[in-house]
């Protein structure tokens, strides 16, 4: 009984009101009245601390995603008085590709960085590099009609080192940092009629050859004399990227330019395509392909004749495989 009387106190004082006990409350005339068992009582219940619920905020969702892929692909094959004969080898690919996009309602803004290099090195013979590749996109859009936006696109592409050929009179440059490198802006329009495909129509774009190597310029369409060319014309660009499975995800990208400066007949395509297979968390198998058609672009065959050609490239990679962020492979 001592015990309920005790809490019961505890809880009437507890829920008196506030003016009842004052931080005077010893010199108060009704804190005075009270017996010494109260007065007791009436301390502890000021005392005691009275737990609150604990109010959780939810925090403000952004704008903006982000995430990164991370491949790499190595393989290594050593030869010791091998009869059939060969040479010992390594072999490595890396892949990085990165985007940063923000999206409200009627406005996006996306960002994409692909980075790739790769090198084979064949001991005995020479060390030769198989990838090299620098892109960067970013494209701007802002809601016209229903799923169609007024955009402005912009794009740069280069390499990160030399590249050569082996031709039995020696090596040959072939290529290198911005030799060359490609810019371009386009304004137009972008339709997407789903989250996976974005068709994008820019009747006014301009690109800038620039190609800083002089020997290397007239093979890719630069005078001798000629650091950097303009370029304008229209461009078709048409982005597709799904997960059709849980393990199996497509990437494409196909860009068609029209250079009304120069021969808009000719229709220069750059076509790149990439296929990842998820074996587990951390390895894939995977294909990207790159297929190329510039008729300013000349290429010799094997008896050393330059013409324009198709140009395709396909690297088969399964190796380490991680993913940073919100990228969905």
């Amino acid at each position: 009984m001592r015990k309920l009387f005790v809490i019961a106190a505890i809880t009437l004082i507890s829920a008196a009101p506030s003016s009842l006990f004052s931080q005077n409350e010893n010199t108060s005339k009704e804190y005075q009245i009270l017996s010494e068992n109260h007065k007791m009582l009436v301390d502890i219940a000021l005392k005691a601390k009275i737990p609150q619920p604990e109010v959780k905020i939810a925090p403000v969702p952004s704008n903006w995603s982000k995430g990164s892929l991370l491949q790499l692909g190595f393989s290594q094959m050593s030869l010791s008085n091998w009869a059939a004969g060969g040479y010992s080898s390594v072999a490595l690919n890396a892949y990085v590709n990165m985007f940063k996009t923000y999206e409200v309602k009627d406005m996006f803004w996306e960002n994409r960085l692909q980075l790739a290099w790769g090198f084979i090195n064949s001991f005995g013979d020479k060390f030769k590099k198989s990838d090299d590749k620098i892109i960067f996109d970013s494209k701007y859009g802002y809601r016209a009609w229903n799923k169609v936006f007024a955009s402005a696109a912009f794009n740069f592409r280069s390499q990160f080192s030399n590249s050569f050929n082996y031709p039995s009179s020696g090596k040959v440059l072939v290529s290198g940092p911005f030799s060359p490198a490609y810019f371009s802006f386009g304004i137009g329009l972008d339709y997407k009629p789903a989250k996976v495909l974005s068709i994008n129509f820019s009747p006014l774009t301009s690109n800038l050859v620039i190609v800083t190597k002089e020997e290397l310029r007239v093979k890719y369409g630069n005078r001798v004399d000629q650091p950097a060319k303009l370029e304008l014309g229209a461009q078709l660009k048409i982005d597709y990227k799904q997960q059709l499975s849980k393990n199996l995800a497509v990437a494409s990208n196909l860009i068609l330019f029209s250079d009304f400066l120069k021969n808009p007949q000719n229709i220069k395509v750059n076509w790149d395509l990439f296929i990842d297979a998820k074996i587990n968390k951390y390895f894939s198998t995977n294909i990207r392909t790159n297929l190329i058609y510039d008729d300013n672009i000349l290429i010799p065959d094997k008896d050393g004749v330059l013409d324009k050609r198709v140009q395709f490239k396909e690297i088969l990679s399964v190796g380490f495989s991680y993913t940073f962020g919100q990228f969905k492979k």
